[in-house]
């Protein structure tokens, strides 16, 4: 299975398992008129706008280069990620919102242990799509099913939050309930904005980490001929990096033999893991 592949997969696994969730939480919510389950289900709702976008995304940033985009369409992955992150911001003040109104009007539901089943239903689901796409985003370096990932990580812990404030009930505490929404918009929100900073800072054409640019240059300082390593500067491409650097020889050096070691150290940088293409120059020492 490819890196593409497996986000399509991820995304379809996301809207089918979250279609299902939103329905019993919507339903159990609105009857028990718990506020903390209701929050729940507008995150399923996000879930599935999520998953949506993860199977767009990944459609285009699958499409190889073309005259248009002699990089790929690998950015998407990016953008779409960015349209995710927005949305979840959207749905958490919505629901802070909700949640607050409901906490000052001292709203009251109704316990069921339909509601605790709902919640154990949940919580098994989520924690089970977690471990498939958490081991899938290292597997493949993909930001769309890392935030999958996040999500259904999240959403185990979101829940679990909603399950203590349904129990809390049963002592007739449910001021809990409203707190417990206030605090599912917040994790919502935040994990929203960290997804939003990644996304933002790809799109703004980040430079590559510390630990791999100093394992290129290590490498450059393998070959005896090369003097001196200058200008090295790198530009995301998709989930990959360009990579240009200027190397110095010896000004004796003819032209074949200089070329023939920028050339040799390209294919090397270019077998990195994050690297999608590499130029070297060469300028005289």
């Amino acid at each position: 299975m490819d890196r593409f592949k497996a986000a399509r997969n991820t995304g379809i696994l996301g809207i089918l398992w979250n279609i299902f969730l939103l329905t019993i939480k919507i339903t159990i919510g609105i009857i028990s008129g718990s506020q903390a389950m209701i929050a729940d289900s507008a995150n399923s709702l996000g879930d599935i706008f999520a998953s949506l976008m993860t199977i767009i995304g990944n459609k285009i940033s699958s499409e190889p280069k073309d005259d248009n985009h002699n990089f790929g369409h690998g950015k998407a992955e990016y953008i779409f990620s960015l349209l995710i992150s927005l949305s979840m911001i959207l749905v958490a003040f919505k629901l802070l919102f909700d949640s607050a109104l409901s906490l000052f009007n001292k709203e009251k539901f109704i316990f069921s242990w339909t509601l605790v089943i709902v919640c154990i239903i949940t919580i098994t689901i989520k924690f089970f799509l977690y471990l498939y796409t958490n081991k899938l985003a290292k597997k493949y370096n993909n930001i769309l099913i890392s935030s999958s990932s996040k999500d259904h990580r999240n959403d185990c812990i979101v829940t679990t939050f909603t399950l203590f404030s349904i129990l809390m009930s049963l002592a007739n505490i449910y001021w809990f309930d409203g707190i417990v929404g206030i605090g599912i918009s917040l994790w919502i929100c935040f994990t929203g904005v960290k997804i939003f900073i990644e996304s933002f800072n790809i799109l703004m054409d980040s430079s590559i980490d510390e630990k791999t640019k100093t394992s290129i240059l290590n490498l450059a300082k393998t070959y005896k001929e090369i003097k001196k390593v200058d200008k090295f500067s790198s530009a995301p491409v998709g989930y990959q990096y360009f990579i240009t650097l200027t190397i110095f020889v010896d000004g004796n050096m003819n032209t074949t033999k200089s070329h023939n070691l920028a050339d040799n150290l390209e294919k090397k940088i270019c077998k990195m893991e994050k690297i999608y293409g590499a130029i070297v120059h060469v300028e005289p020492f």
